[in-house]
């Protein structure tokens, strides 16, 4: 077993907890910066060996502060001498990690949560700012203890996006778009913990195989309804590369509505497939297995790393059909000329805001702004525009994004359509995140060509 303890300040006796509270923090920092989240916690896990107990608390402190930044935020000033907004970064996000414990975590003791914050105060070059965080968080606990509550904005848009930690801009939009009951669902699926979902490889197994497999380890799993090979991980324990099964390619990771889009495509063995935007693969590995591993998948994106990853997945699950290639797809015609009328089916997992998946991505709500939404209509329009010629006679164009913007989505295909006369529409859905059953926010448009 690793120990999370870390020495005191002063070099003398170890202060349990500290090390995954002190990575914690630094994360804080790294997403503050511009880092992505999901890669600076990847990145600190490898750097700094834990056990697993102490890598989860990790992502809870740091995945949970980071959902809960504007909350938090509200508590500060309600507390604090100094606004939030005004407070130096670092200090700022050390008390967001104490006030997160002590107001969410229940099962944090709270002398925990305020010894270690002030310890890493100490520890990390604030020990003159080492009694304000003491002083703060103590105060918290006495809220919390007297039951005292955040003073709620007038305006139902402003108490929303407090009580939701969500961009007010956000808010707005979604009591536009589905009312205040759909909005306040929306966040708090947004807010909650995602489900761990996998795709079973059906080349390779089944789906009664890979549960009985994982039961035998402890791990118990569900069969997701919408999604024939998926299954909903309801326990687990460890490294998911340590489970039975992925080093044989039995099984990987996919939210069940990203497991949805694929068999839109219709996908027949033999078929000729373009995925546009594939990396890091889940969809072109999915496209390879619905067709038996017979026919020919392409998987184009303009990322030679992120197309690497799509390469060492496709080896792990079987993707002898499938062929990779650095380009950009809003001018991949230019590229391969030859391709023109030659796919007889074309995946658009057009690049998009990703507010569909606040509850996975927790600092996208924070990256977000209507201005690069306004910047990614206009890249996802060339897309559909550059693709397809591409597609043939007959052929059929599925369009997906993982967003709820409606101009990203519906709008952005009934321009299409509108242009495009020998398309037709055979199906269109929006997937609003659930806060009950669990899966992403994705929309999909099924376009056929006559």
């Amino acid at each position: 077993m690793l120990s999370s303890s870390v020495a005191a300040a002063d070099g003398s006796v170890p202060v349990p907890g500290l090390l995954p509270r002190r990575v914690a923090w630094e994360l804080l920092q790294a997403v503050a910066a511009g880092a992505y989240a999901d890669v600076a916690l990847e990145r600190a896990l490898r750097q700094n060996p834990m056990s697993g107990a102490d890598r989860g608390l990790v992502m809870e402190l740091a995945y949970g502060a980071i959902r809960q930044r504007q909350w938090l935020d509200a508590w500060l000033d309600r507390l604090g001498k100094v606004p939030a907004c005004k407070q130096p970064p670092v200090l700022r996000w050390l008390l967001h990690l104490g006030l997160y414990q002590i107001l969410r975590m229940q099962r944090i003791p709270a002398a925990a949560a305020v010894n270690t914050s002030v310890e890493l105060a100490k520890t990390g070059k604030l020990a003159r700012l080492a009694p304000v965080v003491n002083g703060i968080l103590r105060a918290a606990l006495r809220a919390r203890d007297a039951g005292m509550v955040l003073l709620e904005p007038e305006d139902s848009a402003a108490r929303l996006a407090q009580a939701e930690s969500l961009p007010l801009w956000l808010v707005e939009q979604l009591l536009v778009w589905r009312g205040e009951v759909g909005a306040e669902l929306f966040a708090r699926a947004s807010n909650q913990v995602p489900t761990l979902d996998l795709r079973i490889n059906r080349r390779r197994t089944s789906r009664e195989n890979v549960r009985l497999a994982l039961e035998a380890i402890g791990v118990e799993s569900t069969p997701i309804e919408s999604c024939p090979d998926g299954l909903m991980v309801t326990g687990s324990a460890g490294d998911l590369s340590q489970w039975p099964g992925y080093q044989q390619g039995h099984w990987c990771v996919q939210d069940r509505s990203a497991q949805l889009v694929a068999p839109l495509l219709g996908p027949q063995p033999g078929d000729r497939i373009l995925d546009a935007c594939a990396a890091p693969g889940g969809k072109a590995t999915h496209l390879v297995e619905l067709m038996g591993g017979s026919g020919e998948v392409w998987a184009v994106d303009r990322s030679a790393g992120r197309l690497k990853r799509l390469a060492e997945n496709a080896a792990r699950l079987g993707g002898d059909c499938l062929h990779a290639l650095v380009a950009d797809a809003t001018n991949l015609l230019a590229v391969k000329p030859s391709w023109r009328g030659s796919f007889q089916r074309i995946l658009v997992d057009a690049p998009c805001s990703g507010l569909g998946t606040l509850a996975r991505h927790a600092d996208a709500r924070w990256r977000v702004t209507p201005l690069q939404v306004e910047g990614l209509v206009i890249l996802q329009s060339k897309l559909l525009e550059g693709l397809l010629p591409l597609l043939s006679s007959g052929g059929r164009l599925v369009y997906a994004t993982c967003t709820i913007h409606p101009a990203e989505n519906f709008d952005q295909i009934k321009a299409f359509l509108g242009r495009h006369p020998e398309l037709s529409l055979s199906q269109e859905q929006q997937l609003w995140p659930d806060p009950e059953h669990g899966g992403d926010g994705f929309y999909s448009a099924v376009l056929d060509l006559s």
